[in-house]
């Protein structure tokens, strides 16, 4: 099975940087059925930072506009998945080194089943590039 790679929006909030926060954005989320294709999570200054890739930006701003939460989106980033082998994330960053892309942040992992997963970042201004540079759909 071939790589793919999909455009993705993501909305991000900040969060206190303290135990159960993270479980409490989630559990919202499911009790309203909101579901996720991504989500990543990590400290920022004195807080932390939650990033929310949603199946459905539409209901999820909702969702969030109804809950008063403080979002910041959308953004764009990059869904990649396909068949795990060796060497399979160092493939697409070095197609995006080759062309001078920076790369802001990456969360690659094993899936299972034979399958990689993995959310990337690049700056805004080389996003249409990078997308051309990896195939995205």
């Amino acid at each position: 099975m071939p790589d793919t790679v999909q455009r993705v929006d993501y909305f991000h909030v900040q969060a206190p940087n303290k135990p159960g926060e993270g479980a409490r954005y989630l559990a919202s989320l499911q009790e309203a059925g909101i579901n996720l294709v991504a989500f990543s999570g990590f400290p920022e200054g004195r807080g932390s930072q939650l990033d929310f890739v949603p199946a459905d930006a539409a209901a999820f701003r909702g969702f969030a506009r109804r809950s008063k939460w403080k979002i910041t989106g959308p953004k764009r980033a990059f869904l990649l998945g396909g068949e795990d082998r060796v060497g399979v994330i160092g493939e697409m960053l070095g197609k995006l080194a080759a062309a001078r892309i920076n790369v802001t942040a990456v969360d690659a992992v094993c899936a299972g089943a034979g399958r990689y997963g993995a959310i990337l970042w690049v700056a805004a201004r080389d996003y249409n590039r990078a997308a051309t540079l990896l195939g995205a759909i």
